[in-house]
């Protein structure tokens, strides 16, 4: 016979008390959320009068009718689905093709290889130095500038590494009884055995090109290759109503406020990585569990 176990009164108060911790942690998390987009939606002169904490007081599309009337956001969005999507695919291929070279176990210096790059997760040059190179680069005002300097990652590179030396070697050892050559092991035999662990480093990199403002707020001048973060960044900086009328066609409405284009212009942007998110998260928890277990 087995005994059943009973709860307790501390075990439910434990557990009520628990409830009532990850409750108060999840509004304080997504409330400021609720009121950027609540009052977003809002009529812009009636929200400075405040009190619109739960839903519009006067529902209006205004402040997002002012901003997609805006060319520049419009530019500022294809900039960065173009990054996004080149950087990604740019950085996926070239840091696992590096991450293959340090998997084998045959490399010479390999060691010494790891223990610089692993120098590098701890300690950078500056921006100073960083933006020198850049400039010499001749990176600056230049749409390469999201690209070249992301193509690898080397946290990433230990990610692919760990998983590559999971691949069975009977797998390469039977592509070079076939006639092939490293470069084509790698593309026809490592990449598609890896699709698990290029999909999580994907998805690493994607949110990281989409959520980037600051390389475009340092190394780009020019308003037709700044990302939509930057768009945003120089929205929200702007102080006065004076700035963001000019900044709008045919200027802003008695009803729409600087502060209203504000908070619109932050929905538009952070609105697609919110959606997405939700549904790419088993990616990266099982990106942060790759190699860590065998099986």
């Amino acid at each position: 016979m087995f005994k059943l176990n009973r709860r307790t009164a501390g075990d439910v108060t434990f557990d009520a008390f628990n409830v009532l911790i990850m409750l108060a942690v999840c509004f304080i998390t997504l409330y400021p959320i609720w009121y950027v987009l609540v009052n977003s939606f809002n009529e812009g002169q009636d929200a400075m009068r405040g009190g619109i904490y739960w839903w519009p007081r006067i529902f209006s599309l205004e402040s997002y009718q002012a901003v997609f009337r805006s060319s520049g956001i419009m530019t500022a969005m294809g900039i960065t689905i173009a990054k996004t999507l080149l950087g990604t695919v740019v950085h996926v291929f070239f840091t696992a093709m590096v991450a293959y070279a340090f998997s084998r176990r045959d490399l010479v210096g390999q060691k010494a290889y790891i223990l610089l790059g692993t120098v590098t997760l701890f300690f950078n040059s500056g921006l100073i130095p960083y933006y020198l190179l850049i400039r010499d680069l001749h990176l600056l005002d230049n749409f390469l500038v999201y690209i070249i300097p992301a193509m690898f990652n080397f946290f990433d590179l230990i990610i692919f590494m760990t998983f590559f030396r999971e691949i069975p070697d009977g797998l390469e050892e039977a592509a070079k009884i076939d006639g092939a050559n490293d470069l084509s092991i790698f593309v026809r035999v490592i990449i598609p055995v890896s699709m698990p662990v290029i999909a999580t480093i994907a998805l690493f990199h994607g949110v990281y090109q989409w959520n980037d403002y600051f390389t475009g707020m340092i190394y780009i001048n020019n308003m037709d290759l700044q990302p939509i973060q930057t768009y945003l960044y120089r929205i929200v900086a702007q102080s006065s109503s004076n700035q963001m009328a000019s900044a709008m066609p045919g200027g802003i409405s008695k009803n729409v406020t600087s502060q209203s284009i504000k908070l619109a212009t932050m929905v538009v942007t952070t609105a697609p990585i919110v959606l997405a998110y939700p549904f790419l998260q088993r990616y990266f928890v099982k990106g942060l569990m790759i190699g860590s277990i065998k099986g």
